[in-house]
C-alpha cells in the first residue's frame, strides 16, 4: 500500500509518465460545456452541396423533407438546369482539373439571381454550361461514406456571396472584412501569392477569445514550413513532386490568404498558433493537440477546380486525416467537421437565406459541411440553416462558458450545431440556435 501510495504521489508530482503512471494529455485541459474536448475543422475548397451529394440524396428538389435519416431525407439535385432545362455535367477528376467557374461576388448573386437559382448556365457575366456539374458515386464516394456513418448539414451556406478569402474571414471573425479575394495577409507566403493589397487587422476574433479563455488552438497549414523557409532565404519554395500543375505558386504552395487568422497581427507566423500540417501526426502522439484546431491543406489537395487539381486528392487527404485522428489517444474526445470554404460559383438548387442582418451581406450557396466522429449523430441529415458563424459560437458555447455571441457579429445570431449531435454521446444537448 505504501509503494502504491508513493508511486502516486511520483505520478501527481511529475505529470508524465512516471513509474508505469500516465498522464492524460488533457489533464490540465480547460473545462467543455460538452463531452467534446478537441474539434478539428477540415476546410477544403469551392463545392457546392448539389456538386457532391447531389446525386447522394434522393429526395425531390424542393420536397423540403422533414426525416433525418438518411439520403431519403435531403433533396437531389435537379436532372435539369432551372434557366435553360440543360442536364448537368459530370464533374469527374478530369472535369474538376480543367475547369474553375468564376466565383466572384458579382457573378454569384447573379447566379443565384435573387433566389431562383437559375443564372448559373445562363446569365451573360459568367453562365457557363460547366457551371452546373454533379460528381457521381465514384468520386464522391468517400464523402458519401463519411455522410452514412456520421451527420451531414443540407442547410450550411457559405457566409458570403463571393470568393475564399472573404468567406474564410468569417471562420475567425464572424462578420464580412472585405469582399472576394481583394485583401491578403502581411505575412510568410505574402511575397509569392497574386494579392496585391496586403492588411493587418486587430479587432477580436475567435482566436483572442479562446486565449483570454485560456484554450490551446492553432492551425495545421500544409507547406507552410517549406514557404517560411523559402523565404528567409528570399525565395519561394518549389513545387513537390505530387502538384500536377509543377509551378511554385498556388495551387503547388501553402497560401497564407486562406488562413484567416494570418491577418491578425497577434497571431500572424506565431508558431504557438501557426504549424505546419505535418506537426499534427506529432501533436497526437505527444498528447499536445491544441483544443481547438484548423486544418488548410496545399491547394492540389484542397479540390479547388482548375490548374490540373483533382477531387482524389482531397478525398484521401481528409480519408487519411479523418482516420489518423479517430484512431489517435483523441479520437473518443474529439469533433472533426469537414466544410469548404464557399461553392466556387458551382450550381445548387437552394435558395439562400436573406441578406445578414449583422452585416449587410448577402449569403452565397450551400456547401458541403459534415460533423465526423464518435459525437456525430449517424446516417443523419440536419437541415438546420447553418456557416461558418455557426462554428465560432459553437466553439464559445463548449469552450467560452456557453456565452455564444461575444464577438457581437454573426455569433450572436445563427444556428449552433447541435442538430449534428448526440446528445447520449455529447452528455449534454448542444443548443441548436
Amino acid at each position: 500500500m505504501k509503494h502504491r501510495l508513493t508511486q502516486f504521489i511520483a505520478c501527481l508530482a511529475a505529470l508524465s509518465v512516471v513509474a508505469g503512471c500516465t498522464r492524460s494529455p488533457d489533464a490540465d485541459a480547460a473545462p467543455t460545456a460538452s463531452a467534446i474536448k478537441h474539434l478539428v475543422v477540415i476546410v477544403q475548397e469551392n463545392h457546392t452541396f448539389d456538386n457532391y451529394f447531389g446525386r447522394y440524396c434522393t429526395a425531390a428538389p424542393g420536397s423540403q423533407p422533414s426525416c433525418q435519416v438518411g439520403p431519403a431525407c435531403c433533396e437531389a439535385a435537379p436532372t435539369a438546369d432551372p434557366g435553360t432545362g440543360s442536364p448537368p455535367a459530370l464533374l469527374t477528376d478530369i472535369e474538376n482539373a480543367t475547369f474553375s467557374p468564376n466565383h466572384y461576388k458579382d457573378c454569384e448573386l447573379a447566379e443565384i439571381n435573387g433566389g431562383k437559382m437559375d443564372g448559373f448556365v445562363s446569365n451573360k457575366l459568367c453562365g457557363n454550361p460547366r457551371n452546373f456539374a454533379v460528381a457521381p458515386a465514384e468520386v464522391a464516394g468517400p464523402y458519401w461514406r463519411l455522410a452514412a456513418n456520421y451527420a451531414l448539414g443540407d442547410h450550411y451556406f457559405q457566409p458570403v456571396a463571393g470568393a475564399s478569402s472573404s468567406n474564410d474571414m468569417y471562420l475567425a471573425r464572424a462578420r464580412f472584412v472585405f469582399t472576394d479575394n481583394q485583401v491578403g495577409p502581411e505575412s510568410v507566403g505574402a511575397r509569392c501569392g497574386f494579392t496585391a493589397e496586403r492588411q493587418a487587422y486587430t479587432d477580436q476574433t475567435i482566436g483572442d477569445l479562446l486565449v483570454d479563455g485560456g484554450v490551446t488552438w492553432a492551425v495545421y497549414a500544409e507547406g507552410y514550413d517549406d514557404m517560411a523557409a523559402a523565404n528567409q532565404q528570399g525565395k519561394c519554395p518549389a513545387a513537390p513532386a505530387d502538384c500536377a500543375f509543377g509551378v511554385g505558386i498556388y495551387p503547388c504552395v501553402y497560401d497564407p490568404s486562406d488562413i484567416p487568422f494570418q491577418y491578425y497581427a497577434a497571431f500572424r507566423d506565431n508558431p504557438v498558433y501557426m504549424r505546419d500540417l505535418h506537426r499534427l501526426a506529432t501533436d497526437l502522439q505527444d498528447g499536445t493537440l491544441p483544443a481547438v484546431s484548423y486544418v488548410k491543406a496545399l491547394g492540389f489537395k484542397s479540390e479547388h477546380p482548375g490548374a490540373d487539381t483533382n477531387i482524389l486528392d482531397g478525398t484521401r487527404l481528409v480519408s487519411g486525416l479523418v482516420d489518423q485522428i479517430l484512431g489517435s489517444q483523441y479520437g473518443e474526445r474529439t469533433l472533426i467537421l469537414l466544410v469548404y470554404d464557399e461553392g466556387g460559383g458551382y450550381f445548387d438548387h437552394v435558395a439562400p437565406p436573406p441578406t445578414s442582418s449583422v452585416d449587410g451581406q448577402p449569403y452565397g450557396t450551400r456547401v458541403p459541411f459534415l460533423a465526423i466522429g464518435p459525437f456525430a449523430r449517424r446516417n443523419h441529415i440536419a437541415h438546420t440553416t447553418l456557416e461558418h458563424s455557426s462554428i465560432v459560437k459553437f466553439i464559445e458555447w463548449n469552450w467560452l462558458a456557453e456565452r455564444t455571441g461575444q464577438l457581437g457579429s454573426r455569433d450572436a445570431v445563427v444556428g449552433n450545431l447541435g442538430a449534428l449531435l448526440d446528445p447520449v454521446r455529447t452528455r449534454t444537448a448542444v443548443p441548436e440556435n
